[in-house]
């Protein structure tokens, strides 16, 4: 124990509470009873989070510092040093993992590199945003020309007052590039490297397909896309040209019209919305819930539209068996080091997407909860599934899993500080947790009884009987 423990242990203590009382204040706080004074509130809480803002960036680091040092002291070889920083920041902050290191290479920056920057969110002269803006328009410099430029634009002397973040943004390039156009000009010759395709959900079963390209090879592809719908335009064809476009755009990448072709897609649905047209709705991997209707749609088209034989889909139903009531899926075993193909299914069908709090980026890696090198099994108990850099941060000394018991597949995840957090896997459509069948047993019995006082003592007699009888076929 060293001697600054002591009096670290309570100032730890004391901001603990005092921002517990913060909190608390501002729980306790109503709208002013005047607009004047509404606006006065919104502003002053706005540079609230602003500090806020600061404070936290400035923990984010001393807690990095602090990490690394104990890191070091474990053994930790330095080319290791900071694995899982990020991701206990992230925990901390309820953020995926990935905006948890963008949040830690933020507040190195602004409190390593760029003092006025800091000072201009600390005032509530910027906030977070433009905070953010100001970091990454000057990445490509120097830590020396950076403060420069940090200097030069003085943030917390109220230079951006006004500004939009075009200004903004138009200025740190500005400014950037006059101090060395040698790396601004590199910078945007390795941004190729960058290129990428990305899918969001969209509202209305509707996505997004997003491709980050050199703007040569950007414009080159709208010009063709373009092209083709003024061609077809032209020729009569009804849809609008934003619809050809995209129809072409889907067509040329899947090599059919509808886009589906030899690809699984894991729609997840209950057997009564897919045969008995219920309503309750679907699972599809990568997007997220879809209506009842529209996934019966996607499986049996229209008969009424004319099809090309040729391109039928070839559709493969896989029972999947849920626990009653809870929704959670049967077991599976396996001896195997590796997750088999079939338990990986099964795991990947169950969490859906990555199972770490706040996380939910695509499933990269099937991850043992318990390590195999510990004596974990490869099951479905012991499995649960991760994206690449949760698996990584999983990894560093420190953390730890353990299975626990829950309505639903679930385990606690344990980070080096000792903060705990329990990941369930989401319900499974059709299935409902227990704690909202009790809910939904009562409503069903309100229900009975109204239907008992308007029908008579007769017709509730026949309810009673057909209820009975349901309840014993059930059991």
């Amino acid at each position: 124990m060293d001697g600054e423990q002591g009096p670290e242990v309570a100032s730890k203590a004391a901001v603990g509470v005092a921002v517990t009382e913060m909190i608390r204040n501002l729980a306790d706080a109503r709208p002013a009873a005047d607009g004047a004074g509404m606006i006065d509130q919104l502003r002053n809480l706005e540079d609230l989070k602003s500090a806020a803002a600061a404070l936290q960036a400035r923990i984010a680091v001393a807690f990095d510092v602090r990490q690394r040092r104990d890191q070091a002291g474990a053994g930790v070889p330095a080319e290791q040093l900071g694995a899982g920083i990020a991701a206990q920041i992230a925990l901390a902050r309820r953020e995926s993992p990935a905006r948890g290191s963008r949040l830690l290479g933020l507040a190195k920056a602004l409190v390593t590199e760029m003092p006025h920057t800091l000072a201009g969110l600390e005032t509530g002269q910027l906030n977070e945003w433009r905070a953010t803006l100001l970091v990454r328009e000057t990445a490509c410099l120097s830590a020396t020309d950076r403060r420069a430029v940090d200097e030069e634009l003085a943030s917390d002397a109220g230079t951006f007052s006004g500004a939009g973040d075009r200004a903004v943004v138009s200025a740190a390039r500005s400014a950037a590039y006059r101090r060395d156009p040698r790396s601004v000009a590199d910078r945007a010759s390795h941004a190729a490297a960058e290129r990428h395709v990305s899918l969001r959900p969209a509202p209305d079963t509707m996505c997004y397909l997003t491709a980050l390209l050199p703007v040569a090879a950007g414009v080159a592809a709208y010009a063709a896309l373009s092209r083709h719908a003024d061609a077809l335009v032209a020729g009569g064809d009804p849809r609008g040209r934003g619809q050809i476009m995209a129809d072409a755009l889907v067509e040329r990448n899947t090599g059919k019209a509808g886009g589906i072709n030899g690809i699984e897609i894991q729609l997840v649905m209950t057997d009564r919305t897919l045969f008995q047209g219920d309503g309750e709705p679907a699972r599809l991997p990568g997007y997220g819930i879809v209506p009842a209707g529209w996934a019966r749609e996607i499986l049996v088209p229209d008969q009424n539209q004319d099809q090309d034989q040729d391109q039928a889909m070839n559709l493969w139903l896989r029972r999947l068996y849920t626990a009653p009531g809870a929704g959670d899926l049967v077991a599976m075993d396996s001896r195997a080091r590796l997750f088999p193909p079939g338990l990986r299914s099964f795991v990947q069908a169950r969490d859906h997407t990555c199972r770490t709090p706040y996380c939910d980026a695509p499933i990269r890696h099937l991850d043992h909860i318990r390590p195999w090198s510990g004596g974990g099994t490869t099951t479905n108990i012991n499995g649960a599934g991760l994206c690449e850099a949760c698996n990584h941060a999983k990894e560093a000394p420190g953390w730890s899993a353990q299975p626990r018991p829950g309505p639903r597949h679930t385990f606690q995840l344990t980070t080096p500080t000792g903060h705990s957090y329990q990941s369930t896997a989401p319900p499974l459509p059709g299935s409902s947790s227990p704690e909202t069948a009790p809910s939904r047993h009562r409503h069903k019995l309100r229900h009975l009884a109204k239907v008992r006082k308007r029908a008579g003592p007769r017709a509730s007699a026949r309810a009673s009987a057909r209820a009975t009888a349901k309840a014993a076929a059930a059991a």
